[in-house]
């Protein structure tokens, strides 16, 4: 149920934080500027935990006990300190050192003085950014896109096993064509979307850590015996979960996130796709929609049930699409070793992703809406025999009768409306066996339909197939 809308809602300029604030709400952990604190403030704290194990002489005497400390700063982090941390930016006039003085803060508040040197030592800005931005992305899209994007698409898979017998008619360039199963139709979109996460899957987050131009520059001056590479290495991949680039400029590459932007780009542009198909078919009234008590249609025409879900999906899959597209073109271009223009564009994260769940609930919700219009489907079989021309023209090329296609073409192409009775007529003028001409007159419409419609089984098998795929 949703929620009655804030103040806030009211006057926020982005429909993410507005009108679909319920939807997106979720996202808020990952991807909104308090997120992006808490974020930079575990990196910060992670990393001084991982130095305070490298066998650095002045923080071996470092209490064991106050660990759990450093780490509630995040594990509790409020809006207070959040807060905080904007007032003390107002004087640094820098987010991320405004991080680093509220750690030492506490430091000086719980009386180790002599520590705080060591939290954010050796470090730029970016190696914060580059950590806490990858680690927001990759949690955002674990904890809350892919699992709403698989509730999705355990939805259609549901509907292309509810429908693996209802044969329709089939269309091509917008003609009728040969015929096929409805439940298919709809499980191309399920193996695409599959396809796709499987290619999702084999990139690695990634994330910058290497001082100011790369090189650990400052580190290997204050410790030159020490490995630091390797510690970049195991704090990244150990403490943060994430993959180390190894040769880097101030800045991450971003190449590994701009794959990440346009996989996510081609799920989207395939589930718009299918919200063209789907509203297709309601067009031509395959589908009714269920009707809820009080909502309106069109305000004035009181007779329409329009199927709004599956255009306001489409419309912020499209939104979404065009951000991703510019966060993949954008974001890997950094003039020689940085300029800040990835800084402000890298807050834009959140909006694809945000357009991207709003479009994946709404399709769930104009799912569970659709109802089957079977009289339809049968309508337009009936209507069109046509379309079994390609099944007779080929089993007679299989029997050897001369210019089969060139007979069929002039049969169904004289602009009468071609029948049932016209077929047959046609196949009883054949110089072919009797036999033959029985097996030819078994083909209609409704069961010419090729494997799927001898095998409805196998869609559900299929799906299995592809859920395999993607893990």
């Amino acid at each position: 149920m949703e929620t009655p809308a804030t103040s806030f809602q009211l006057h926020a300029i982005s429909p993410c934080d507005g009108r679909y604030a319920d939807k997106t709400a979720p996202l808020r952990e990952y991807f909104s500027e308090r997120a992006l604190i808490r974020y930079r403030l575990r990196v910060e704290i992670e990393y001084f935990a991982a130095l305070c194990g490298f066998g650095i002489p002045a923080l071996t005497a470092f209490p064991k006990e106050k660990f759990e400390d450093l780490r509630n700063l995040y594990r509790n982090f409020s809006d207070a300190d959040a807060l905080e941390i904007k007032e003390i930016e107002k004087t640094t006039n820098h987010d991320v050192k405004a991080v680093e003085y509220f750690i030492k803060a506490r430091f000086e508040q719980w009386g180790l003085q002599g520590f705080e040197e060591f939290v954010h030592f050796g470090l730029t800005s970016q190696d914060i950014n580059n950590t806490a931005q990858p680690l927001m992305l990759k949690e955002g899209l674990e904890n809350v896109i892919l699992p709403t994007l698989q509730s999705l698409l355990d939805k259609i898979g549901a509907k292309a096993e509810e429908w693996s017998q209802v044969r329709m008619l089939a269309r091509t360039h917008g003609q009728p064509a040969s015929p096929t199963i409805l439940g298919k139709e709809i499980l191309v979109f399920v193996e695409r979307i599959y396809s796709q996460l499987h290619l999702l899957a084999q990139i690695p987050h990634s994330a910058k850590f290497g001082g100011a131009t790369g090189n650990l520059n400052a580190h290997y001056a204050a410790f030159p015996d020490k490995d630091w590479v390797g510690f970049a290495n195991r704090f990244v991949k150990e403490y943060l979960g994430l993959e180390r680039y190894q040769t880097t400029t101030q800045i991450e590459h971003y190449d590994n996130a701009a794959a990440i932007f346009d996989a996510m780009r081609r799920i989207n542009t395939i589930l718009i796709d299918f919200c063209r198909d789907i509203w297709t078919y309601v067009s031509m009234d395959y589908f009714k929609q269920k009707i809820k008590q009080g909502e309106v249609g069109s305000s004035a025409m009181p007779h329409k049930v329009n199927p709004i879900d599956f255009e306001n999906a489409e419309g912020n899959l499209g939104v979404a699409d065009a951000i991703f597209t510019h966060l993949s073109m954008k974001l890997p271009i950094s003039r020689m070793q940085r300029d800040l223009t990835d800084s402000t564009v890298c807050r834009t994260i959140g909006l694809p992703i945000a357009h991207s769940l709003i479009a994946y609930k709404s399709l769930e919700k104009g799912l569970g809406k659709l109802l089957l219009n079977q009289e339809s489907f049968e309508h337009d079989l009936e209507n069109n025999w046509a379309v079994v021309a390609e099944a007779l023209q080929t089993i007679l090329r299989a029997e050897g009768f001369p210019h089969p296609y060139e007979a069929l073409k002039a049969l169904t192409r004289t602009g009468n409306r071609i029948t049932k009775e016209t077929i047959h007529g046609f196949i009883d003028h054949l110089d072919v066996p009797a036999k033959l001409k029985e097996r030819m007159k078994q083909i209609t419409p409704q069961n010419y339909t090729g494997f799927y419609g001898l095998h409805p089984e196998s869609i559900a098998e299929r799906m299995t197939e592809c859920k395999k795929l993607a893990m």
